[in-house]
């Protein structure tokens, strides 16, 4: 794939986008579904021709790309220090990761197992969007694999959504796809550093990205 900072900048925007997922999901029980959908299909595209491909284009991750453009155009944000521990958290988990070839080859096995056994429910109409059985599967795979690395990723919210079954297993599904794209933003070239000597250029390239 492209090493481009147009592809570097919508991988991490990926990154930004699961984090802020988590984060409403935790909040407020509820999350936008099209962002949801982009996000937890994106962990399928395993073999996409494109990092565009993974998203369906720039606009699958608006959300992710806003925030993204605002936090390296401010010097501080104390309101989202949640949003940016999540992401930190997930860029460190990715660097473990990495570590793991075993884990790695886990996690890719079992995602391609998830989408074969979503083909058996490719004709249910009675559901819009990501089918809640993809999400189970998915949450299922982040538990027994990412979730057992530390540091441990802890999400803070309310506990009547937290304690839901249900919203547990999107907020799990959401940071298995934060994951995907941290590994994905690695792979093309992204680095750490980045996010401190070049906030200017991924916020011009973030803005790109939505105007086109």
């Amino acid at each position: 794939m492209s090493r481009s900072i147009r592809d570097q900048v919508l991988s991490l925007a990926g990154v930004f986008q699961s984090a802020l997922l988590v984060q409403m999901l935790a909040r407020e029980g509820s999350v936008d579904a099209q962002a949801f959908d982009v996000s937890i299909r994106s962990i399928l595209a395993l073999d996409a021709d494109s990092v565009s491909a993974v998203y369906g284009g720039a606009m699958g991750l608006r959300f992710g790309l806003e925030y993204l453009r605002d936090a390296m155009n401010s010097r501080s944000m104390p309101a989202d220090l949640e949003v940016a521990r999540y992401v930190i958290s997930m860029l460190h988990l990715e660097t473990s990761l990495r570590r793991r070839p075993a884990m790695l080859q886990a996690i890719r096995d079992g995602i391609e197992k998830a989408r074969s056994q979503m083909k058996f429910f490719a004709n249910d109409e009675s559901v819009e969007g990501v089918h809640p059985v993809l999400v189970e599967k998915l949450a299922e795979l982040f538990s027994q694999t990412i979730s057992t690395l530390v540091p441990r990723i802890m999400v803070s919210g309310e506990h009547v959504y937290l304690a839901n079954p249900t919203i547990a297993a999107k907020v799990r599904a959401a940071l298995l796809a934060g994951i995907r794209s941290a590994v994905l933003w690695r792979q093309i070239g992204g680095r750490r550093w980045q996010l401190l000597w070049q906030r200017g250029k991924i916020a011009s390239t973030a803005s790109e990205l939505l105007e086109a």
